[in-house]
């Protein structure tokens, strides 16, 4: 697959060009957004991502049309466990309702620029190490192993890694505990303070990180093109403001998310330490010859993405119908 300079150009500038009528268009004047408007705009952007895929597939065959669509249910998929991340820091800082939109598009705006630094030093490093898919694979093992421990208990793990960057924060710059509408910076008695409002950007921008983390090495285990990966990434933060607020409390309703999530890295891991066998030249393993391992395609992988995540919101959505039903009994009981 050959992407040239200018089609890498054209595509980052549409990117950008679109976050820059989402800023204008919805979040320059503070309001919280409807339900309607939430719904509208959450479908036109993951609409846009599904023709973009249709681009790649006419453009470059359907191996890479697959490994977008792979790619971009993964992103996305992981996008929604991380409005769980998103709820709890709004909740903590009291983040007025109006003015959560501001933070969270600069939020999603920081996270497409670190992971667009991210892609750029994985692509390196795979092409220089073909060694590095063993890290990736064992890493979202790992991960998904803690994503299971967790499961139930992520509102104290952030509250604890929150803590711990307020923290700093508040080391390293004079802040206020009062809000002043959207600004990031007040003054009070003559000094100009950091508001909770940037400290929230702060946090986003930290647990940004965090997420990329995981992210990168998962879609690095359906494609190898730096294209694929960063518009997939891309299309997928892309309404990720509107379904914040789209979502709402269907949220809570989730409850086996981490479960799917959990499967689908630990899938991935499993894929790419397979890959890693059969291109391995660690010397230790196999006298640095290639492993003759089966190989997981990746239509296969989509399959297995899909219908884990199809599961996962069927079965949550069906306990959840469960535990009210029991819980409207016991009001009703005398």
């Amino acid at each position: 697959m050959h992407v040239s300079s200018t089609v890498w150009i054209i595509t980052i500038l549409v990117i950008l060009g679109l976050f820059v009528f989402d800023f204008f268009a919805h979040v320059r004047v503070p309001h919280a957004p409807s339900i309607k408007e939430s719904g509208f705009w959450s479908a036109f952007y993951i609409t846009v991502a599904l023709i973009f895929g249709g681009f790649v597939w006419w453009k470059w065959g359907s191996t890479s049309g697959t490994e977008y669509y792979a790619g971009f249910v993964t992103e996305k998929a992981l996008s929604v466990d991380n409005l769980f991340v998103f709820v709890i820091i709004m909740a903590k800082f009291a983040v007025p309702r109006e003015y959560q939109q501001k933070v969270l598009l600069f939020g999603i705006l920081m996270a497409l620029v670190m992971r667009g630094a991210f892609i750029a030093v994985g692509a390196a490093a795979i092409n220089a190490y073909s060694w590095v898919f063993y890290l990736f694979g064992a890493f979202l093992i790992y991960t998904a192993i803690k994503l299971v421990r967790e499961s139930g208990h992520e509102e104290e793990a952030e509250e604890e890694r929150d803590s711990r960057i307020q923290v700093f924060v508040k080391k390293a710059l004079r802040t206020t505990d009062n809000y002043d509408r959207d600004k990031l910076f007040t003054k009070e008695n003559g000094k100009r303070l950091a508001t909770p409002m940037l400290m929230v950007l702060i946090v986003i921008g930290f647990t940004d990180v965090l997420f990329a983390l995981d992210s990168i090495p998962a879609i690095y285990g359906l494609t190898s093109e730096p294209y694929i990966v960063f518009t997939a990434n891309a299309f997928a933060l892309m309404g990720l403001r509107q379904l914040f607020f789209l979502l709402g409390g269907l949220l809570d309703k989730l409850v086996y998310l981490s479960f799917g999530l959990s499967f689908i890295l630990g899938f991935i891991g499993i894929k790419l330490v397979l890959h890693a066998l059969h291109e391995n030249t660690l010397s230790f393993i196999n006298g640095g010859e290639h492993v003759k391992v089966p190989e997981i395609s990746t239509p296969l992988s989509l399959s297995v993405i899909v219908g884990t995540l199809v599961i996962t919101t069927v079965a949550s959505l069906l306990k959840s119908r469960s535990v009210a039903r029991k819980e409207e009994k016991t009001e009703l009981s005398p």
